[in-house]
């Protein structure tokens, strides 16, 4: 008798699992340096210079736990802080490039071990995952970066 197929929360689960493990052991060279939520501040800021609202938003986290972090990143020299020009009670973060340096770095060792596992998939399947995966993205309401290419159109 054939085993069911898993549903697709499930099946999405088990691939955040190896996402999730991933994502671990590119932090893990660098744990030292940052923790999790330290490298998501530094992932969204090396999107753009964001207020400390803005960064807050993105981090879904309230405003003072924002400010604590970056307290802690700019100790680390990671990010700056400082007032915009239109509003000096606006202050606005942005990556040192000591900061640009470790999210590059980590995003490469991730980037190698994710090429290692799509290499294990046969190539028309690796077309159906980067459909698949776009579609996911699309329905998350991620924005693929600019730089990146998937082969697939953003809506």
């Amino acid at each position: 008798m054939d085993t069911p197929l898993p549903n697709v929360t499930d099946a999405v689960l088990l691939a955040s699992r190896v996402l999730v493990g991933v994502a671990a052991r590119s932090l893990a060279a660098v744990e030292d340096e940052v923790t999790l939520p330290q490298f998501r501040a530094l992932v969204v800021l090396a999107g753009s210079e964001r207020n400390l609202g803005e960064l807050a938003e993105s981090l879904d986290v309230h405003p003072s736990s924002a400010t604590r972090l970056c307290t802690r990143l700019e100790a680390k020299g990671l990010i700056t802080r400082r007032p915009a020009a239109q509003s000096r009670r606006e202050l606005l973060v942005s990556l040192t490039p000591e900061g640009r340096i470790l999210v590059d770095a980590v995003t490469k060792r991730r980037r190698r071990e994710i090429a290692r596992i799509v290499a294990r998939i046969p190539d028309r399947e690796q077309r159906v995952l980067i459909h698949a995966l776009g579609i996911f993205a699309d329905a998350a309401g991620e924005m693929p970066e600019p730089s990146w290419s998937f082969g697939w159109e953003h809506h």
